[in-house]
């Protein structure tokens, strides 16, 4: 059992629907519901919500965890490496490690998602967007990148064909 694991309670943890961490970050609003705190560092779970014509994520690629995307209303435009696709409610993309994805809202009504990391930690990414901000900094690509890379993360170039 690891220091982490041993912190989580040996009872059931039970979430209220407002109970949670909201992180607003480039106009993708991220509440956290549960972080690896919660979960002795196994997963980490987020319902995000976005605006029409916002970017969530521009294709990248994590070597360090999985992300799982589950679509509860409105419609997400999701980069899967190989072109984009559209995704609405009940659909589901598992974007394991390794594999280039991204997403945005192409859509005409905001669009609303449930996210599992795990294992968790990626949340600390969100985290230090988020506090930048509030401290003056500017959202740019180039900030984002260097965020990215602490936590295993890379950009992933998309070619003049979308893939």
């Amino acid at each position: 059992m690891t220091d982490d694991q041993a912190h989580v309670s040996a009872r059931p943890l039970l979430r209220r629907p407002q109970d949670g961490e909201l992180l607003d970050v480039a106009g993708v609003a991220h509440f956290f519901r549960l972080t690896g705190e919660h979960t002795g560092g196994h997963f980490a779970f987020e319902e995000f919500s976005l605006a029409p014509g916002t970017i969530g994520a521009r294709p990248h690629v994590h070597d360090g965890h999985d992300e799982y995307f589950y679509v509860l209303e409105g419609e997400l435009t999701l980069h899967t490496g190989d072109g984009e696709l559209t995704a609405g409610p009940g659909h589901l993309l598992a974007a394991t490690r390794g594999t280039p994805h991204g997403f945005r809202n192409a859509g005409p009504v905001p669009a609303r998602a449930l996210c599992l990391y795990t294992p968790a930690g990626y949340e600390n990414y969100f985290r230090d967007v988020h506090a930048a901000v509030n401290a003056g900094a500017e959202v740019t690509d180039e900030l984002l990148a260097e965020f990215r890379s602490r936590y295993r993360t890379s950009s992933h170039q998309v070619s003049s064909d979308g893939n």
